[in-house]
């Protein structure tokens, strides 16, 4: 599905469903250098099981034009501008990493268009490492090399992925590679200076849940369920065996965290 925000295309990825802006929707939101493709197992099921699915490519990504965001709340104000242009009143937003981070934003700072808030591989602050960055930056293979080094647990380095034939390493290293020049530097730098965590987390009115890799060498279980601790009545789920890129590590724990968290 392609729209105009801002006089630039967006692409969302519907799940093979038509995209009806009165039912419930819900609002996929990828991490840092991915795009819609990070939520490949999960769209179609959504999508066929009575939700209304926008799985978007942020600004500069994928399919989707535009300048990348500066920050964490310049994206959130442009996720306002994609639900206003399709005429979604409210929407249950699921966030990855830095699409946590922007949901989460999200959430707190326009609790009337936000039903559901579901966080997953998240943590506040989330820090990244100034040798990271600098890779990021100048030397783009070790960046991208480190990043699927450090977001799969051991397990996945091994083998284990739950979808016969398929290499679950290199296809996340592959959507990674599609990232445009400097999408990967911007993306941790405005996750590395967003403070506004603890401001939205207290805002928060809907109901939250998070949804944590035990093996997160990324965003660690510990710091997740910290930030949990921030949102009230907020539920974590912890997934054994797990890393950061849990929805494509353990994509059948993720459905059954996911379904009572989306009401489905």
């Amino acid at each position: 599905m392609m729209f105009q925000v801002d006089g630039h295309d967006v692409y969302a990825h519907t799940g093979g469903k038509e995209f009806d802006p009165s039912g419930d929707v819900v609002v996929m939101i990828h991490g840092a250098a991915m795009s819609h493709l990070a939520w490949s197992l999960q769209t179609r099921y959504l999508a066929h099981h009575g939700l209304s699915v926008l799985s978007l490519d942020l600004p500069g990504c994928g399919k989707s034009g535009g300048d990348l965001p500066e920050s964490i709340s310049d994206a959130s104000h442009w996720l306002i501008r994609v639900l206003d242009t399709l005429g979604v009143e409210k929407a249950a937003l699921v966030g990855h990493s830095m699409g946590a981070l922007i949901a989460l934003e999200t959430a707190g700072h326009n609790p009337d268009r936000v039903s559901r808030l579901v966080l997953m591989g998240v943590g506040y602050p989330m820090a990244v490492n100034d040798a990271f960055l600098d890779a990021a930056d100048t030397n783009l293979p070790l960046a991208i090399g480190l990043m699927n080094d450090w977001a799969h647990a051991r397990r996945a380095h091994i083998g284990g992925f739950q979808v016969p034939g398929l290499w679950m390493v290199g296809a996340d290293t592959r959507v990674v590679q599609q990232a445009a020049h400097g999408v990967m530097h911007r993306h941790l730098a405005i996750c590395n200076a967003y403070n506004g965590g603890e401001a939205a987390a207290a805002a928060v009115t809907c109901p939250a849940y998070l949804i944590l890799g035990a093996n997160d060498n990324m965003t660690p279980a510990k710091v997740g369920r910290k930030l949990a601790g921030l949102i009230k009545g907020a539920d974590a789920t912890v997934i054994p065996d797990c890393g950061h890129m849990m929805m494509t590590e353990q994509p059948t724990a993720v459905m059954r965290a996911l379904k009572p968290a989306l009401g489905i």
